[in-house]
């Protein structure tokens, strides 16, 4: 499978030999065709702020209702990708902006807390079910709900990012079904990231709730060796090769074959390394998203194992 967050280049590299999109970041869509905050876009009679007004209305121009504005972007980024992988499953993770990320969109700053570490703070699903965050992660879920049972793109399948417990996990879908999604009905699937330690040490109980698990061995990585990969004081100390990590995969990877519960990877480590991807294959993973660029080699090189 591959790693794609841009639907421009949809049509072009859905011609590779791929499995579908393992990991379709909605990031990409909401920082460069979107560009405003949702919270903005949802509170926009309210806002003070008459200059950030007017750039919201030179943006969203046509759209008396500035939420439906966020809706269509992204259902239209997602169903372009979601149309070129037809047939095959695309894989929608739902946004994962850090606090300082959404803080740089338009309206970001009214919006947004300061965090000391954004890495391990109000991020992924903890947004979602919260009072502060809801009616946004509502946008998203109507977004999914039009692309699935309007444009009949039942292919697309949504994963949830850095779910700390199973209880968030509950929250979290209970809050998708006050949208419209749940999990099961029209044939909808619910994946999680794997991610933390937590979705290793309990994946036997994720499994019961969820249909899915894609390997995030970035943050992954980070959080079982616990270091920040963008400090230059620890960086050298990152390895997604280190024993640690290899046993978090393999003890993951067997929990969900025991389970009957689907797991690959979305990481960049199989991409960056051929030792890394037959790791993975020896343990039984049963997809890897790659980047783009990474697919054919990387084919090439396992057909050899």
């Amino acid at each position: 499978m591959m790693n794609l967050a841009s639907p421009e280049l949809a049509f072009k590299v859905c011609q590779l030999p791929n499995s579908g999109v393992g990991l379709l970041r909605e990031e990409f869509i909401i920082n460069n065709y979107i560009k405003v905050h949702p919270l903005a876009l949802i509170n926009y009679n309210n806002l003070e702020d008459n200059e950030l007004k007017d750039c919201i209305d030179k943006i969203t121009i046509g759209y008396k209702d500035k939420s439906e504005y966020f809706v269509d972007k992204l259902s239209y980024g997602l169903a372009t990708i979601g149309t070129a992988f037809y047939g095959k499953d695309v894989i929608v993770r739902f946004s994962d902006f850090k606090s300082n990320e959404y803080y740089n969109l338009l309206g970001g700053k009214y919006f947004e807390p300061h965090e000391e570490n954004p890495m391990i703070g109000w991020r992924g699903a903890s947004r979602y079910y919260s009072k502060n965050y809801k009616e946004a992660f509502g946008l998203e879920c109507k977004a999914i709900k039009r692309v699935r049972e309007e444009y009949g793109l039942k292919n697309i399948i949504v994963m949830l990012p850095f779910v700390r417990t199973v209880e968030e996990c509950k929250l979290v879908m209970k809050t998708m079904e006050e949208y419209g999604l749940k999990r099961g009905e029209n044939g909808l699937k619910v994946y999680i990231m794997c991610e933390i330690p937590s979705n290793v040490i309990l994946a036997d109980m994720f499994c019961t709730i969820v249909d899915g698990f894609s390997i995030g061995s970035n943050d992954l990585t980070q959080l079982t060796l616990g270091l920040d990969r963008d400090s230059e004081l620890v960086a050298h100390l990152y390895n997604e090769n280190n024993l640690a990590v290899k046993r978090m995969l393999s003890n993951v990877i067997k929990t969900c074959k025991e389970n009957g519960t689907k797991v690959g990877i979305c990481g960049q480590g199989p991409s960056d390394s051929k030792e890394f991807a037959e790791f993975l294959v020896n343990e039984g993973i049963d997809s890897m998203s790659l980047t783009p660029d990474s697919i054919v080699k990387t084919i090439i090189n396992l057909s050899k194992i």
